[in-house]
């Protein structure tokens, strides 16, 4: 099969296919298992499977010449470019410059123009010829006066740059990499080159490149896409585990709401996923960058996973974000000014309050805030960001105030309806109450004198460090 597709691939279930409607006349059903994704959330009507199980169907028809099915299939790819990513429409049109298809050709191109795809995705993708077209398509869209040029310009001495990084890293010379970025007026971020390794380079190369401490992990390049993202598209274990290890984060998504460990899924076939491993035999890739994945998530519960086209995961989400709330809530009202203090460096306040516990208490709480009219993808894209800023002010909250958090930790342990909604309890039970609540205020008092005690320890310490100036000693000033 490979001497009679240079250009493409068809696997066992679809030369199945093939050879069904080659005895008997009819198109059999795309077995599940290769033309899905393991994504709940997905409906599968442009997931990569099931284009992929159509691409590779199209390169059996149109290599044994069965005009007919070519013709069907072809009406099938027309009805993935519209409904597909960019990312995925790329194996559509080649197969469609391959097998000379014509009208899906013109209509993936088209799709290709109008989107936001880089250059070097064009480049290190496409046919060259097509790649050619693209972006001479995409330069008649662009005006023509004098601002555009100077632009244009200076564009292109940023492009020739880029490219010399991109070379270098095509050598897998990072020496080279080093010296460039030494010599010439350019960042790695500004060449977006952790997302170029990770997408086109050996992992080898990638881990080096990480081990550089030269770029910024979490960058997004102009689609949105951190390095995790891209990575998770190449779906390469080690180099998702490094880029962990550096400090990716798990939890970013895309414009569209989708994550890495998402992303993951949504190119992941059922057959793959629930492959049965034999003692000493390898797993599949697929399934350690998901475990890899969803294992980091886990690792770091206050923000989960946000697939927002699963109901179960926004449940999920609904009850995460609850808890931030009612512990933030519970934050402020203890410690009011340590509270304040950690949501501005987090800036939580930017964000939109969801009702907890404590807002829910009352007749409304804060329904008057939510908008029936949001989709479930705004929502669910809204309440991430107030997750983020509410999990940072926590690790604020940890990182200055240890002993005020850990009074919440315990605080949050307890039976919170029951301490909130005391007036509803019974008499012997509103004294119990009130006991806790007694010995609450003790370990809040207790816990604000400790971290005063040591903050006031270490401007102390810091104010009396001598500074070598002029030989002589300064003294610190002491402050009541």
């Amino acid at each position: 099969m490979s001497d009679l597709l240079p250009y493409g691939n068809v696997g066992y279930e679809a030369f199945l296919v093939f050879l069904s409607y080659v005895y008997t006349g009819k198109v059999k059903a795309s077995p599940v298992e290769v033309s899905t994704c393991v994504d709940d959330g997905c409906l599968h009507v442009a997931c990569r499977p099931a284009i992929s199980f159509a691409v590779e169907l199209t390169y059996a028809a149109s290599v044994f010449q069965v005009p007919e099915l070519v013709s069907l299939f072809q009406r099938r790819l027309l009805n993935f470019v519209d409904k597909a990513i960019v990312e995925d429409v790329i194996p559509i049109l080649v197969v469609a410059f391959h097998c000379q298809l014509q009208q899906v050709l013109s209509r993936c191109i088209d799709q290709v123009v109008r989107s936001d795809l880089d250059t070097i995705s064009l480049e290190k993708e496409l046919p060259f010829e097509v790649a050619q077209n693209v972006r001479s398509l995409r330069n008649n869209f662009q005006d023509n006066d004098e601002h555009t040029v100077e632009v244009e310009s200076e564009g292109a001495i940023l492009e020739k740059r880029i490219k010399s990084i991109h070379k270098a890293l095509d050598c897998d010379d990072v020496e080279l990499l080093n010296l460039i970025l030494d010599e010439s007026k350019i960042t790695l971020d500004e060449a977006c080159a952790l997302h170029y390794v990770v997408s086109y380079c050996d992992k080898k190369v990638a881990k080096e490149v990480l081990d550089l401490n030269r770029a910024d992990v979490n960058l997004r390049n102009s689609r949105g896409y951190t390095v995790l993202h891209v990575a998770a598209m190449r779906k390469e274990p080690s180099i998702i585990v490094s880029l962990l290890n550096k400090g990716a984060n798990a939890s970013d998504t895309t414009h569209d709401g989708q994550s890495a460990v998402s992303i993951c899924r949504r190119l992941t076939r059922p057959k793959d996923y629930h492959a049965k491993i034999e003692h000493g035999q390898e797993t599949n890739k697929d399934r350690i960058c998901i475990d890899v994945l969803e294992r980091e998530i886990r690792r770091n519960p206050m923000i989960g996973d946000v697939s927002v086209c699963s109901s179960e995961v926004a449940d999920d989400l609904h009850m995460k974000l609850i808890n931030l709330e009612n512990r933030v809530a519970f934050a402020r009202l203890l410690f009011p000014s340590e509270a304040k203090l950690a949501m501005e460096i987090a800036h939580a306040q930017t964000t939109s309050e969801f009702p907890g516990l404590l807002g829910s208490k009352g007749s409304n709480g804060n329904l008057r805030e939510m908008d029936l009219n949001e989709t479930p993808l705004v929502q669910n894209k809204r309440m991430l960001s107030r997750m983020e800023a509410l999990s940072r002010t926590v690790e604020m909250g940890r990182r200055y105030f240890p002993h005020c958090s850990a009074v919440l930790d315990n605080f949050m342990k307890d039976e919170l309806h029951e301490l909130v909604d005391m007036e509803n309890s019974a008499l012997e039970e509103q004294e119990i109450k009130r006991t806790r609540y007694v010995e609450l205020k003790e370990e809040v008092q207790r816990a604000f004198t400790k971290d005063k005690a040591e903050l006031d320890r270490g401007l102390s310490s810091s104010m009396n460090t001598p500074t070598g100036r002029h030989g002589g000693k300064n003294k610190a000033r002491k402050y009541s």
